[in-house]
């Protein structure tokens, strides 16, 4: 049991870190919960409860980048966590594996997205931006925006793989804020959608505490020392990490539903 306790502390401060850097805590923390003997289905409810402390963590980090956004980001959290309350509903219904087959895409659409908001000449994003100068765009351009961001977190709520790197390829698309904020901003929202579903989890379905208090240990450490590095590191290179790493996540979850399922 101890050998399991220090696994999961060790293994909740490396997601911690993905989570709160890159949003793909669950590449780390899920495995890691099958890994110790839960059934898929209980380790997907048992990780979101556990991720929670990662976004406490990294949200009392990142109140710096977070001063001065507060209305905007409660706009896209309430977004977030109506779409969310949908997903975990829906999770209770029809298992995630349903959705497989489409979420490979999701992540890769999401990992192209990032990957071109951080260059000045990205032929999409520049697009994108300018039509929403123009006023006669604006208006549906915010309307898709906002709608895009509750998908999201509807697909947090149901799915979650990689949910934090789709945040964080919208928002760097439909804000102007440097990465650090965008990441920021990304963290809180999925803080919120994560603990949103944790209520509806905990009255509809079956969540281990026992994996949850050392995994969520190692997620709150991992979760504060994120957004830190994020201040300190190159952002076109951790930009452009990211989006390999949702690419080759995307490739391999693609290959497993579509080859081994």
């Amino acid at each position: 049991m101890l050998i399991t306790f220090i696994f999961l502390v060790i293994a909740g401060i490396a997601a911690g870190l993905l989570a709160s850097i890159a949003g793909l805590a669950s590449l780390v923390s899920y495995p890691a919960l099958l890994l110790v003997g839960l059934p898929p289905v209980i380790a997907n409810v048992t990780n979101t409860t556990a991720l929670i402390f990662s976004g406490i963590g990294s949200t009392f980090s990142s109140l710096k980048e977070l001063r001065g956004h507060w209305k905007e980001l409660l706009v896209y959290t309430l977004l977030s966590l109506i779409g969310s309350i949908g997903g975990s509903m829906l999770l209770l219904i029809a298992p995630a594996s349903s959705f497989e087959k489409v979420v490979p895409f999701f992540i890769f659409f999401a990992g192209i997205l990032l990957f071109t908001s951080g260059r000045k000449n990205a032929v999409a994003t520049s697009k994108l931006k300018n039509a929403a100068v123009k006023k006669h765009n604006k208006w549906w351009i915010s309307l898709l925006s906002l709608i895009g961001i509750c998908v999201v977190g509807a697909y947090t709520g149901y799915f979650g793989a990689a949910g934090g790197v789709i945040f964080l390829a919208i928002l760097s698309v439909i804000t102007d804020h440097d990465f650090a904020t965008v990441n920021a901003m990304k963290n809180t929202i999925a803080f919120a959608g994560n603990l949103v579903a944790t209520l509806i989890f905990i009255f509809n379905s079956h969540i281990d505490w026992l994996f949850v208090a050392p995994l969520g240990f190692g997620l709150l450490i991992g979760g504060y020392l994120g957004p830190i590095i994020v201040r300190h590191v190159n952002i076109h290179l951790l930009r452009s990490l990211i989006s390999l790493a949702a690419f080759g996540l995307a490739i391999y979850l693609f290959v497993t539903a579509y080859f081994f399922s």
